[in-house]
């Protein structure tokens, strides 16, 4: 069968390529270059697995927290054998330099490639963005809005693993500019909160700092971690806890966590102003001294 010529008109309407570098399978590319094959298993049916970090002065915060959670989930969920932290990183490298970025956000993608080769090897890419392109409103103020999703939503048995099937979360996503709201919250149909669609969640309720247990299914997020773990020393100690939605409406303060975003302090969750946002803004404070010395290091 011949190839038949694309009439200008559909030439025209494509949408335009993004012309930034991406490193792909060991190769730099960009624009129309930048190709993953149909029949990786990533592309044909969202068996990939990702991390997103925050790139400071040129190095990627927490590198080696991102890269254990990507290595077990690739191992949890029977994906080849990765490339190393090691090559990541060197491909993480190229990419910014490539696009001279220093303050960024990178994304690592590993697929479960393409089936039948002996040994079956993984895909990956690395690509970087500007940092100003990602950062919410209310991350830039302290002062984030958000909004229950109106699906109803579990996390399931992946729900701890940070995959490429992300279709739940982007619609819960796509919620957001009609209400002008930064974030969308993640609700069973029993009204169970579990975390936001890109975010952990936690709420300060009767005095206590509580967020949901990873043991409901959700994200192990990098810097929920770095909360759980940094909080005692600032007097905040959190406590794992289920959260409901009128937990949330009854709150004294919410605040968000995710790698890009750091610590966010929500002002309004709906249409109810939150009272308080002392505790969130602690702990931003604290997470980003926290970046400044590991970046100055």
């Amino acid at each position: 069968m011949k190839n038949v010529p694309v009439p200008a008109t559909a030439r025209e309407r494509a949408p335009r390529l993004p012309e930034r570098a991406v490193w792909i399978n060991g190769a730099l590319v960009r624009g129309e270059d930048v190709m993953l094959s149909l029949f990786d298993r990533g592309a044909r049916d969202g068996e990939g697995v990702f991390e997103t970090l925050r790139i400071y002065r040129g190095q990627p915060f927490a590198w080696e927290r991102h890269m254990e959670r990507l290595v077990l989930s690739a191992a949890e969920l029977g994906f080849p054998v990765p490339p190393a932290p090691a090559r990541l990183r060197h491909g993480l490298a190229q990419v910014l330099a490539a696009d001279g970025l220093s303050d960024a956000v990178a994304r690592i993608t590993v697929t479960r490639g393409i089936p039948g080769g002996r040994p079956t090897r993984s895909g990956a890419w690395v690509d970087v963005e500007p940092i100003a392109a990602r950062i919410w409103k209310g991350a830039r103020t302290s002062e984030a809005r958000v909004i229950f999703s109106k699906r109803p939503f579990h996390p399931g048995a992946l729900g701890r693993h940070k995959t490429t099937s992300r279709l739940a979360y982007a619609l819960a996503r796509e919620e957001l500019r009609p209400a002008g709201a930064d974030e969308a919250l993640m609700c069973g149909a029993d009204g169970e909160v579990f975390e936001g669609a890109t975010s952990n969640v936690f709420a300060v309720v009767g005095g206590e700092t509580l967020t949901p247990p990873l043991a409901r299914g959700i994200l192990p997020g990098i810097v929920r971690a770095w909360v759980i773990a940094a909080g005692p020393s600032l007097g905040v100690a959190v406590r794992e806890a289920p959260l409901t939605r009128e937990a949330l409406l009854a709150a004294d303060e919410i605040f968000l966590t995710n790698s890009v975003q750091e610590v966010v302090p929500v002002a309004a969750i709906g249409e109810r102003a939150l009272p308080a946002r002392e505790v969130g803004l602690r702990l931003r404070d604290a997470y980003r001294a926290a970046v400044e010395t590991a970046s100055a290091g």
